[in-house]
C-alpha cells in the first residue's frame, strides 16, 4: 500500500479501512510512525540489510506493507511480487514522488528521464548527458545531490540546473534550486532530485562512441568497427550480452547505454586492462557492467548465459566459439572478429560450417601527408556473424 509523505491524512476511505483490517503492518520505521495506533494490531519495521523473512512469520494473517507513494515506480512491490508471486500481492498505490515532482516542476512526463540512485551507483546518471535534456532522480539519500553535482561539473556539466524537492506532499515540503558547479545546499533525507541538464555534446546513444571516450591501450574494437558489430548484436531490452576478450570494454558499454535494462559481461585475461573496463563502465554512465578476470572458454561457465556474444580476441581459442555458439537461445546473436590470418581462417569455416554473414570491414581515415592529405587505412577487420536457429 503506498502512503505520502502526508501519511494518514492523504489516504482515502478504503486504504484506511484496509489498513485497521490488517493483522500485521511492515514498513520502514518513519512510515510506521505516520499511522494512528490500532489496538491488537502488530507492527514491524523491516531489518536492515533488508530481508523479507519476517513475512513468513504471517502467512496465515493478512499483511499490510507500506511503500512510499506507488510501490510499482523502483518500490517495493516489484521486489515482492517477484519474491512471492503476483497472486498473493495485491498493490494499493498513493501518488508517486515522480507524479508531485512533475506536477510542482511543470515538466511533461513524457519528456522526462526519470533514475532510480536508490542502493545504485550515481556514475548512473553520466548515461543520459544530453543539452537540455530533463531528468528527476529518486535519490538514495541526502548526500546524494553533492555526488551528482560532483560528476555533472567533472564532465563539462557544471552548469546544470538542480532542484531538490524535499518531503512532497507533506507540511515540511521544500524547494532547493541552484547550479552543479558551485552546489553547496543541504538536502532532506527524502527528496526527488530535478536536473535540467545543461553541457555539451558528449556522446551518442547509439553505437560508435568516439575512441578517445575510452581509455585504452590500443586494445579498442574502432568507432566504425564498433557500430558494426553492434547493429549485428541488435542490444535488446532486458538481454545479456557477453564481450569476450573485452580489451577497454567499448562493446559491452554500449551495449548497456542502448537501453536502461539491458546487462553485459565483459570478460577478459588482463588484469590491468579489467580495471580499466571498470573505469571506462563508471565513466561512460554504466557502472553496472559486470566484470570478470579470467581467461576464456574456461571463465566462462560461471556467468548468466546471455543472449548475444561478442568475441573480439582470441577467436582461434580451441573451443571457445562452440562455447559461445552452445549457451545462444534460438535468436540468439553471435559477432567474431579477427584481424589476423589464422583467425579470418577459423571465421571463413565457421562461415562455410554455420552460415550468418561474412564480412570483410577496411575503415580509412584522411591523414596528412606531408602538406597533402591522403588516406591512412587501418587493419581490415574479417567480421562473422551467425544467429541461432
Amino acid at each position: 500500500m503506498g502512503i505520502g509523505a502526508d501519511g494518514w491524512a492523504g489516504l482515502g476511505e478504503a486504504s484506511r479501512a484496509r489498513l485497521e483490517a490488517a493483522a500485521v503492518v511492515v514498513g520502514s520505521s518513519r512510515q510506521l510512525g505516520l499511522l494512528p495506533e490500532v489496538d491488537g494490531q502488530l507492527r514491524r519495521a523491516w531489518p536492515t540489510p533488508l530481508s523479507y523473512d519476517l513475512l513468513s512469520d504471517y502467512v496465515d494473517r493478512p499483511v499490510a506493507v507500506l511503500a512510499s507513494g506507488d510501490p510499482m515506480l523502483s518500490g517495493i512491490g516489484s521486489a515482492l511480487i517477484r519474491a512471492l508471486g503476483p497472486d498473493v500481492v495485491e498493490v494499493l498505490p498513493a501518488v508517486s514522488s515522480v507524479s508531485l515532482a512533475l506536477a510542482r516542476l511543470r515538466w511533461s512526463a513524457e519528456r522526462t528521464q526519470v533514475l532510480s540512485l536508490v542502493g545504485r551507483r550515481p556514475e548512473q546518471v553520466l548515461r543520459h548527458l544530453a543539452p537540455g535534456h530533463e531528468v528527476l532522480v529518486l535519490s538514495s539519500d541526502e548526500s546524494t545531490p553533492g555526488r551528482v553535482a560532483e560528476l555533472l561539473v567533472a564532465v563539462g556539466y557544471g552548469e546544470t540546473h538542480m532542484i531538490v524537492l524535499g518531503d512532497l506532499g507533506g507540511a515540511e515540503e521544500s524547494r532547493t534550486d541552484g547550479v552543479a558547479a558551485t552546489w553547496d545546499a543541504e538536502a532532506p533525507r527524502l527528496h526527488v532530485l530535478a536536473l535540467h541538464l545543461r553541457g555539451p555534446v558528449v556522446g551518442s546513444w547509439a553505437a560508435g562512441l568516439p575512441d578517445d571516450a575510452y581509455e585504452h591501450d590500443g586494445q579498442l574494437t574502432k568507432r566504425d568497427l564498433r557500430a558494426s558489430a553492434l547493429a549485428r548484436l541488435m542490444p535488446q531490452p532486458g538481454q545479456t550480452l557477453w564481450d569476450v576478450g573485452a580489451g577497454a570494454g567499448s562493446v559491452g558499454i554500449e551495449w548497456m547505454r542502448a537501453h536502461p535494462t539491458c546487462r553485459a559481461v565483459a570478460f577478459e585475461a588482463d588484469a590491468e586492462r579489467a580495471a580499466r573496463i571498470r573505469r571506462n563502465a563508471a565513466r561512460l554512465g554504466v557502472p553496472g557492467l559486470e566484470v570478470v578476470h579470467g581467461s576464456a572458454p574456461e571463465i566462462l561457465g560461471s556467468s548468466p548465459h546471455p543472449h548475444a556474444v561478442f568475441v573480439g580476441g582470441g577467436a582461434t581459442t580451441p573451443g571457445l566459439l562452440l562455447r559461445c555458439r552452445e549457451v545462444l537461445p534460438r535468436g540468439g546473436r553471435l559477432v567474431a572478429h579477427g584481424v589476423t590470418v589464422e583467425t579470418e581462417r577459423e571465421l571463413g569455416v565457421q562461415y562455410a560450417r554455420h552460415g550468418g554473414e561474412l564480412t570483410r570491414i577496411a575503415v580509412e581515415t584522411a591523414a596528412p601527408i606531408g602538406s597533402y592529405t591522403g588516406w591512412a587505412p587501418a587493419r581490415t577487420v574479417t567480421q562473422w556473424s551467425w544467429s541461432a536457429s
